[in-house]
């Protein structure tokens, strides 16, 4: 474990409780320390920069779960529940501090002639980048990495929206070449390390999930091309192995804490009611068989969720467990379960949007194949009397003809369970999902539609913050 760490000022451990700049988040300065390496090798910065995105995915999944109710809080009211401002300086710090290490590797890959190692940096700069731009809107990028300035300014949302895509493309462009002349190091990347021989080839199918999933993302805007997006997922992962997933942990797996220390009495991990009735058949009728894979039944046999706005049920008050929560033993959240960043089956929900208005087979393929990936990923087995009978249950094989946008998401939906990326199509969908209220006792009219800049951001670069606007102020691409 000792490889991740090896030139990083702040570890990715630290970055999970929530990073809190000294002096400037946007460049990771060596601290004055004399056992500290001062010149880093390509091999630890990847290391570093591999851990850091999973480290992030789950920074930013704790986040917005709560919006997209896969969890809620058990006490009634809650900040994040009822969409209250919250101060998320440390996770935004968390995400510079990754693109500010990712930053440090392009440069060594640009001198030392590695096309592998650009192309990945891009990747990963890209990645924590558009989150940045999905959590908050405007954010620096253009001026952030110079050293000699403290207060960069904020790039428009839409052009930092542009400069992700154009770092996406640049990793395309570099991970297609086969002539690097410094080769990834398998074991320091800890994303696609175990397979030395698809290493690169697998960097170049993330990068086209990405682009994916920023084409799909501007659905709702005059500039929506669906056939681009197809054509990136055609150039993406053509199975689960080749999902994007980090798995190194200095413990376990970070929602396993989560649900260890909900085990003993702690706050947190909560499941929200919309993610349950969801699965066991109160919404749409039918039981999802990865419900068992999800979560475990309460103390009194059932599975029922925490309302969010609410908190727990009485007489329970979080310690009867009669509600449900994350649990250790699920292969999503298990100790030694991935950190799934982008997966196969969110990239065939993409194309059933994508193809649905003018390629309905299509779309009704890749629906299909996304349910199939997504039950495999939760390690529902192919003879489980419960999935057989989910996927025959003419409510789901409701054939191509009748394939309706509301299917693919209601699909997708458990397909990115604790992942960011739901937060952005819930926003897409306009939070359309069957039954899916306001939370009870919430602060605003309607759907939260982004966050309030962080505190440290207005004490360290305040002239350059914009002006806060509400927190049901739809980004650019929502519109």
């Amino acid at each position: 474990m000792q490889k991740i760490f090896k030139y990083t000022l702040f570890s990715a451990l630290a970055a999970t409780l929530g990073l809190q700049s000294c002096k400037d988040a946007y460049f990771d300065k060596v601290a004055q320390n004399p056992n500290q390496v001062t010149s880093p090798t390509l091999a630890s910065l990847l290391a570093t920069s591999t851990a850091k995105a999973g480290v992030n995915n789950y920074n930013v999944a704790s986040t917005i779960t709560p919006y997209v109710q896969y969890t809620a809080n058990p006490s009634a009211s809650a900040a994040s529940d009822t969409y209250q401002s919250i101060d998320f300086s440390g996770t935004w710090d968390a995400l510079y501090f990754a693109m500010a290490d990712a930053n440090e590797m392009k440069k060594l890959a640009v001198t030392q002639g590695s096309s592998e190692y650009k192309g990945v940096a891009d990747v990963l700069i890209a990645y924590n980048l558009i989150m940045v731009n999905d959590l908050f809107g405007d954010a620096p990028f253009s001026e952030a990495f110079n050293s000699a300035n403290f207060t960069p300014k904020y790039d428009k949302q839409q052009d930092v929206y542009n400069q992700s895509m154009a770092l996406i493309d640049e990793a395309i462009t570099e991970l297609a070449k086969t002539n690097a002349t410094v080769k990834l190091t398998a074991t320091s990347d800890l994303i696609y390390g175990s397979n030395a021989t698809t290493e690169r080839a697998n960097w170049l199918k993330f990068a086209y999930a990405l682009k994916a999933r920023l084409l799909i993302k501007v659905s709702k805007t005059s500039s929506f091309n669906a056939a681009n997006v197809l054509s990136a997922v055609s150039s993406s992962f053509a199975s689960n192995a080749e999902d994007a997933q980090m798995a190194t942990f200095t413990v376990r797996n970070f929602w396993a804490s989560v649900a260890v220390a909900n085990a003993s009495q702690s706050l947190g991990g909560w499941l929200s009611e919309q993610l349950i009735d969801a699965l066991n058949g109160t919404t749409y009728g039918i039981l999802d068989p990865r419900i068992a894979k999800i979560t475990d039944k309460t103390v009194n046999n059932v599975y029922i969720g925490t309302v969010n706005g609410a908190g727990n049920r009485l007489p329970g008050a979080n310690t009867t467990k009669d509600e449900c929560y994350i649990s250790v033993n699920s292969t999503w959240t298990g100790n030694t379960s991935p950190i799934f960043i982008v997966t196969y089956a969110e990239l065939k929900f993409i194309e059933a949007e994508a193809a649905l208005p003018t390629d309905k087979p299509r779309a009704y393929a890749a629906y299909l194949a996304g349910i199939n990936a997504n039950m495999d990923k939760f390690q529902v087995p192919a003879t489980d009397a419960g999935r057989i009978a989910y996927l025959a249950d003419p409510r789901v094989a409701v054939g191509a003809a009748a394939l309706t946008k509301d299917l693919i998401f209601k699909e997708k939906y458990i397909a990115t369970y604790l992942n960011p990326e739901a937060w952005n199509d819930a926003r897409r969908y306009d939070y359309q999902y069957k039954d899916f209220t306001l939370p009870v006792n919430v602060t605003l009219p309607t759907f939260i539609r982004r966050n309030d800049y962080p505190q440290g951001e207005r004490s360290k670069n305040g002239a350059n913050v914009p002006a806060e606007v509400p927190r049901t102020t739809k980004l650019w691409w929502d519109q």
